[in-house]
């Protein structure tokens, strides 16, 4: 009986739009990557004149994905993203690479101690580390620090500190995403 079904039904009645569907090996290996360029690249569009207000998204979504999928991400990875977001944000050339590749490590030993997790520590561990961020990008750039300049970086760490659960969403959807299955086989 199921032969004689026409096959758009069949298709229907039997889920065949969802059989024989693989996940997309691009996919899994480069959403992840281009998320972190993409926010890198943001903030070249929100240019703010007299303040810097404008949170740095690179790092951040780097941080997010860190912190959400701590597997995901080579221990090494920091150096080629934050090579590329050094060459976008005009900070020294090294600054995002050695900054990174510290949040990298520390975060590992982090997880090493505390292996459990929850949303409320993980926005605790991203906003202390986003305010260690802009704090030493602040010294690696050679800015000598005052408290007029503290007082001017402050609303931008806590725009950063407020921006991480929408960031954690987009991760979370950019995941989903990641994950998806792809076209059919065969």
């Amino acid at each position: 009986m199921i032969d004689r079904l026409d096959p758009p039904i069949q298709r229907r009645a039997y889920g065949g739009a969802k059989i024989n569907r693989v996940q997309s090996p691009w996919r899994a290996r480069s959403v992840h990557y281009v998320t972190i360029i993409i926010g890198s690249l943001i903030p070249l569009f929100l240019m703010a004149d007299v303040m810097p207000v404008v949170p740095p998204l690179g790092f951040m979504i780097f941080l997010g994905w860190r912190l959400m999928r701590p597997g995901l991400l080579p221990m090494w990875a920091g150096v080629p993203l934050g090579a590329f977001d050094d060459l976008v944000s005009g900070q020294p050339f090294g600054s995002a690479i050695f900054l990174w590749s510290l949040t990298m490590i520390a975060l590992e030993i982090l997880e090493t101690r505390f292996p459990w997790r929850g949303f409320w520590q993980d926005w605790f561990t991203a906003g202390f580390t986003v305010l260690l961020y802009i704090l030493a990008a602040m010294l690696v750039s050679g800015a000598k620090i005052s408290v007029p300049l503290i007082s001017i970086v402050v609303p931008q760490i806590l725009v950063s500190i407020l921006l991480y659960p929408l960031i954690a969403r987009v991760i979370t959807l950019a995941d989903r995403f990641r994950l998806s299955r792809a076209r059919r086989v065969g």
